[in-house]
């Protein structure tokens, strides 16, 4: 099993109607998501364009979400900001520095941290509309150029980080270390050529 070890940049939870998160020096997951959090639950409601019909109850397979350093700095240079965009302002839950691709990340890797708290990785992240629209109401690009809307939307189209499910309880704290497993289809499962 391939394994790289990052770190815990910083912490975030909230529920503010602007999608922003306040940064801690902890967080604690359960097995229904991120304690204080807006996207703690076991289901949530579908939006237009989801999996299924807008409205639809289905499983939150977004209980946590996490960004990282690396792709932030991408994102905030493909938009010449001024200011480098944050995991608060994103909304993430978590923010790691050393896995510089953590948005290309399989579904099925394992994020372990030292409490014992596991977290699993359902999807990519993509990039939402008000997401983009609230960017470009609050940041300024370094020519002085308004940003467009859409702006976030392109730049983040394959960077915008993972979520996923709580596996196992427990403690998350900025400065953690954090084995992530990355998943590969076991050996059993691999057909042979025939």
């Amino acid at each position: 099993m391939n394994t790289i070890v990052a770190t815990v940049l910083s912490v975030h939870s909230g529920s503010n109607d602007d999608l922003s998160k306040e940064a801690h020096s902890v967080i604690h997951v359960g097995l229904d998501g991120v304690e204080g959090d807006r996207h703690r639950s076991y289901q949530r409601s579908t939006w237009e364009g989801d999996k299924q019909p807008q409205g639809t109850i289905r499983r939150n397979e977004r209980q946590w979400s996490a960004v990282s350093a690396e792709e932030l700095a991408e994102i905030s240079a493909a938009m010449d900001l001024a200011e480098s965009l944050t995991a608060e302002c994103l909304g993430a839950n978590l923010c790691l520095v050393g896995v510089s691709q953590l948005s290309r990340l399989p579904k099925g890797t394992l994020l372990k941290f030292p409490s014992g708290a596991e977290l699993v990785v359902e999807e990519f992240n993509p990039p939402c509309h008000d997401m983009s629209k609230k960017i470009a109401s609050k940041y300024a690009t370094r020519s002085g150029e308004p940003l467009a809307s859409t702006a976030f939307s392109k730049a983040a189209k394959l960077t915008r980080g993972v979520v996923g499910v709580v596996e196992a309880a427990g403690a998350i704290n900025a400065g953690d270390e954090v084995a992530i497993e990355i998943y590969e289809t076991p050996e059993w499962l691999l057909r042979s050529p025939e």
